[in-house]
């Protein structure tokens, strides 16, 4: 024996027939955009409406991660190689050490390179980017390091010969036009605008010509 309480009277519809209204058909999903995948700086980027997915390899495998993910990983590998942002200010203004840190980084420095491209820092150094990665540092446009110079340290070139200080400027602006590579290209005197400014011959009145541009880097890069 048991007892049956119906809060709804369903036992009304006890014997009857069991009908229901059809149900309309649904119209046919539109297909969504298709999947692009482009190769940036030698890596597969997956972009669908999801998201933006870069492919790696993890544990041997190849996996999509998303642009997030890559940078968190990047930035992991970055602290673990410069432990603050003063020792990555340091190690870049040295050609060998900064060579150096680049190929410790994943895809040695490939990756670097990548995320200058999807996180749209095209116009900010590479300095720039591993400062933003991995140290949450706002970053600057080559445009605003070689203005910041400028004013910042105005003082500082006034000091100097005005043959000198114009030719320091003229290849902050090979920076500001190619980043950290173009500015210690050995070719870089030969652009017109440094030899207009008084070239090589200027910088050499103040003593090592290699000298006073790391002073000159140092300035560009705290600014």
């Amino acid at each position: 024996m048991f007892r049956v309480y119906d809060y709804t009277n369903a036992t009304r519809l006890l014997g009857k027939d069991f009908t229901t209204k059809p149900t309309p058909p649904r119209p046919p999903k539109p297909p969504g955009p298709p999947e692009k995948i482009i190769r940036v700086e030698g890596f597969d980027v997956h972009v669908n409406p999801a998201g933006t997915y870069i492919v790696v390899e993890k544990e041997g495998r190849p996996t999509m991660v998303t642009v997030e993910e890559y940078k968190q990983m990047f930035a992991q590998k970055l602290v673990e190689e410069v432990k603050t942002f003063e020792d990555l200010r340091r190690q870049w203004l040295s050609p060998s050490d900064r060579e150096n840190l680049i190929l410790l980084l994943p895809n040695d420095g490939q990756g670097a390179r990548l995320l200058q491209d999807l996180l749209k820092l095209k116009e900010c150094d590479l300095y720039d980017v591993l400062a933003e990665v991995g140290f949450g540092i706002a970053p600057k446009t080559r445009k605003e390091r070689v203005e910041a110079l400028r004013y910042k340290h105005e003082s500082w070139f006034k000091g100097l010969p005005k043959d000198a200080a114009g030719t320091l400027l003229a290849l902050a602006m090979q920076f500001e036009r190619g980043g950290t590579e173009e500015l210690e290209n050995p070719q870089v005197f030969n652009s017109p605008d440094v030899i207009r400014a008084g070239g090589l011959k200027a910088l050499k009145i103040l003593g090592e010509p290699k000298d006073i541009i790391n002073q000159t880097k140092k300035r560009l890069f705290a600014a």
